[in-house]
């Protein structure tokens, strides 16, 4: 059977957008449709116009050190008009990037909702059918709102990035990554923020000693954080919204922002009824190189609810493509992923979590908190944390755990030692650059704490 295309790819964010390129560029021909935006959640909600949002939140500190270090200037008011329209913008221009690239590659785009007829046919919106040899679903997934009476008048990360005026005060639901970060940015903007997270610690999963050290810095920095709080209800009062919490305190807020999960894009897009099959958040069920049970479709990203990373997302794109057009089987590689965590104070993690490390084996634990010189000259308390796991057995580096302005960018290289295997005599054996904070990761020499 002659089919439209060789590949028929569903959804025009980071790893759909890849697949489709790569897979083009190698002689195939490709289709994508998108819905909504190009670039998906991580270029038009998610990343980048988080981490501009990061940057736009850091200067009233940065005003206030300079100010310590004897520059004569003033504090001034943030215009959020003025920001919202410079990312919108900047939004534009990454959109207009992505449907660039997919043209220059010879891409046909189909800017509208498409869902599968059969094993090898895509339905688009206006009923048009296209039939491809392979199709790749990379549809991504949403944030959800929890199900508590009233949670309409609550927001969503999505949402963010659209208010009209920057609210007074704001309540941020939720106790994973993208609360804790939006609640630094908003605090940081002058926006008066509580933070409500129904378990006993932030950042679930993450390092304990690093988010316990997370979690008083935001403290410390003015947020007002609720562990082991949830809502019981909201209300509509005047133009706010009155919620009640499980500690039975009442309060108003001008925005409630639910960070409380999200799940994949993978309803009603006809998957069951081929004989897909989707685990209980509605993830596509793929093996290990992104195939499902029909063998003619695949998935990659968000979708699969495996590592929702933006660059995960990218990497099984191209193993689908080295695997499917390039006949090279290619498994992507989800071991010893480095993250970082936008949150203020920044968070950056490679590896297993002390506690994950000792339930595997015997370990050692080096780590260090300090305040920094830069912070410290301008009179800040805040501290940061320099932190390697270790396995006694092998000496090798489990994990790394950073604590500290700018944690991001030191993971992304500490990250490479870990994943080529590095012991903890390798980074001895490194000479230390002085004077910054990284230095600490290779100057530790006495474990704080063994077992």
């Amino acid at each position: 059977m002659a089919f439209d295309y060789d590949l028929f790819v569903i959804g025009g964010g980071s790893g759909g957008v890849r697949a489709a390129r790569v897979a083009a560029q190698e002689g195939a021909r490709v289709a994508l449709a998108e819905e909504d935006r190009y670039g998906g959640t991580c270029v038009i909600r998610g990343c980048v116009p988080k981490k501009l949002m990061v940057f736009a939140s850091e200067y009233a500190g940065m005003v206030e050190d300079a100010q310590a270090y004897g520059w004569d200037i003033q504090h001034g008011a943030f215009d959020w008009d003025i920001f919202r329209g410079k990312l919108y913008n900047e939004l534009d221009r990454l959109e207009n990037v992505y449907r660039g690239l997919l043209k220059n590659s010879g891409v046909d785009s189909f800017d509208q909702r498409a869902r599968l007829a059969d094993p090898h046919t895509v339905e688009l919106a206006d009923g048009t059918k296209k039939t491809a040899k392979h199709i790749l679903l990379a549809m991504g997934g949403r944030p959800i709102k929890p199900g508590v009476p009233g949670e309409e008048l609550g927001i969503t990360s999505n949402d963010i990035f659209h208010l009209a005026k920057l609210p007074e005060s704001i309540l941020i639901v939720g106790g994973g990554y993208i609360a804790c970060e939006f609640a630094g940015i908003l605090n940081g903007m002058g926006v008066e923020v509580t933070q409500y997270y129904r378990g006993a610690q932030i950042l679930r999963g993450f390092d304990e000693e690093a988010r316990g050290l997370v979690s008083d810095e935001m403290r410390q920095r003015g947020v007002n954080l609720h562990v082991g709080t949830n809502i019981v209800e909201m209300k509509q009062d005047g133009d706010k919204i009155r919620v009640l919490a499980t500690n039975g305190e009442e309060a108003l807020f001008d925005h409630v922002m639910f960070a409380t999960g999200r799940v994949p894009n993978s309803e009603d897009m006809g998957l069951t009824e081929i004989g897909i099959e989707l685990g209980r958040k509605g993830e596509v069920v793929v093996d290990d190189y992104g195939q499902t049970g029909v063998p003619s479709v695949y998935a990659v990203g968000d979708v699969t609810d495996r590592v929702n990373l933006t660059p995960v997302a990218i990497r099984e794109g191209m193993a689908f493509v080295e695997t499917v057009f390039k006949g090279n089987p290619t498994k992507p590689d989800h071991d010893l992923i480095p993250t970082a965590i936008f949150t203020q104070p920044e968070m950056g993690t490679v590896g297993l979590s002390e506690e994950d490390a000792r339930e595997q084996e015997l370990i050692e634990v080096y780590a260090t908190s300090f305040k920094p010189m830069q912070q410290s000259f301008a009179g800040r308390s805040e501290r940061v944390l320099m932190k390697l796991v270790v396995s006694q057995a092998t000496r090798k580096v489990l994990g790394c755990h950073i604590v500290a302005p700018g944690a991001g960018e030191m993971i992304q290289l500490a990250g490479i030692a870990v994943k080529m295997g590095a012991t903890k005599e390798d980074f001895d054996r490194t000479v230390a650059v002085h004077p910054t904070m990284s230095e600490e990761l290779v100057t530790m020499k006495t474990p704080v704490r063994t077992g």
